[in-house]
């Protein structure tokens, strides 16, 4: 009886100290909470289930995935290893990987999987590579539109880190399911099973992630998403340096030390732009993915921790619009409103970002710039986001403001260059994570108060 007391009151304590989705940001409900607290402290029937319960997953890298490719582009792997190379935002000592099929034509195979720190090239840390099963079995069949979480495993996961993502494919597999941008050399091993090798021997290289989506540490902290095109990518940043802007935001948040912010090393950065992306249409290569409206749900909400999410998206829907008649300001606006009324419905703050210079690009015209500059009136303007990222006014050339500023250009007048990622980067304003609690409540009271009249 002394044991059973023992274990509800660390059930009850431990539901009291963490979230729960019915009572956050809410007044008025705490006789609500406390039962809420207590339903999730009594045991439930399978009491033999592992407790999973008190787990904290947080993304610490992720990529959003798109296809099916066109042929031209399909990779095709013949018992092959891929070796992934990812690199983290936060540290923590457990981890897990998200591998998907959700774009596949046929179920997709995993013979087996690992993890390990990267030491340099494809070569593994020693001491540090991990064995990975799923619902303790060491390979995976997933099926046709689906993605898998891998089980945990103990590892030191060091912030700001490289790690090697191994997976065997056994048989002929077709990369349907790919990141394809990836501004990261990733590995291609000879025939054969070589996930426990230090050393991959490989048979060719390749810049895209097939597969690979998300990993996960145990983490006390939120993540926030940075959601967008190919200038979320890093599209045109130099290969293998992690120049892309969310890059150059995890290692800002890395250096904060704020407990009012709550930010302390503990914020992971998932980054789901993908090149050619679209608020609301899909291009017609689907490497480019589906839109922002299709894919906000799978790319966003089924993030581990998702608590922030920045918006950059719009200049793709402009740009690939008639010249003399581009899509109307009102049309991307009503798609911004969509995202802010499907974030905030979970509980996670949405901080606009304001459209980059592109004058001199292949699909600009005068007509298309009065949208740029409507569009970012709004985002300025409307306080319907719960923050504001002016990465307009931080790359743009203060001599002529319908371009970037030439040292951030990278030629080709849409995208930045490093330097450039560099500056938007040090453009989110810091307290924009300190306020997000604010408008959340704040959001809540305006809801309690109409519910009420």
């Amino acid at each position: 009886m002394h044991s059973a007391l023992s274990d509800f009151v660390h059930r009850a304590a431990s539901a009291f100290s963490r979230p729960l989705p019915a009572c956050r940001q809410r007044r008025g409900m705490l006789l609500g909470c406390a039962a809420l607290a207590i339903a999730l402290a009594l045991p439930g029937q399978g009491a033999g289930a592992q407790d999973w319960t008190g787990e904290r997953w947080t993304g610490t890298w992720g990529a959003a995935p798109s296809g099916p490719p066109p042929a031209a582009n399909l990779q095709t792997f013949t018992d092959q290893t891929l070796r992934l190379i990812v690199h983290t935002s936060i540290g923590g000592n457990r981890v897990r990987i998200r591998v998907s099929n959700e774009f596949g034509t046929l179920p997709l195979r995993i013979g087996a999987a690992r993890i390990g720190v990267r030491a340099a090239g494809s070569d593994v840390a020693p001491g540090t590579d991990r064995a990975l099963s799923f619902g303790g079995n060491p390979s995976v069949t997933i099926p046709i539109g689906a993605p898998v979480l891998s089980d945990p495993v103990e590892l030191n996961v060091p912030a700001l880190a490289d790690l090697a993502v191994s997976l065997y494919l056994p048989g002929t597999v077709e990369a349907n399911t790919i990141h394809n941008v990836a501004s990261q050399t990733n590995y291609v091993s000879l025939p054969g099973d070589f996930t426990a090798a230090a050393t991959l021997p490989v048979q060719r290289l390749t810049t895209s992630w097939p597969f690979l989506t998300e990993v996960d540490v145990d983490s006390a902290g939120p993540a926030i998403v940075a959601l967008g095109d190919s200038i979320t990518d890093g599209t045109r940043s130099t290969l293998d340096t992690n120049n892309r802007w969310p890059d150059w935001l995890a290692r800002r948040l890395q250096t904060v030390r704020d407990p009012v912010i709550g930010i302390n090393g503990r914020l992971g950065v998932v980054n789901r732009g993908i090149s050619a992306n679209r608020l609301l249409g899909n291009p017609a290569n689907l490497l480019g993915g589906r839109s922002i409206l299709e894919r906000f749900d799978r790319d966003v909400l089924a993030t581990a921790g998702v608590r922030y999410l920045t918006l950059m998206i719009g200049i793709n829907d402009i740009g690939n619009s008639p010249n003399a008649t581009p899509i109307p300001a009102a049309d991307l606006i009503a798609g911004y409103r969509q995202v802010i009324a499907r974030a905030h419905a979970k509980g996670i703050s949405v901080f606009g970002a304001t459209l980059t210079p592109f004058e001199g690009a292949g699909y600009y015209s005068p007509e298309k710039e009065v949208v740029r500059q409507a569009v970012n009136n709004w985002i300025r303007s409307s306080d319907e986001f719960d923050g504001v990222i002016d990465f307009d006014l931080a790359t743009r050339d203060p001599a002529h403001p319908t371009r970037f500023l030439p040292a951030y250009d990278s030629g080709d007048h849409l995208h930045p260059n490093d330097l450039g990622y560099q500056a938007m980067g040090n453009a989110v304003p810091l307290t924009l994570f300190r306020s997000a609690g604010a408008a959340a409540l704040k959001r809540a009271q305006q809801k309690s108060e109409a519910l009420a009249q």
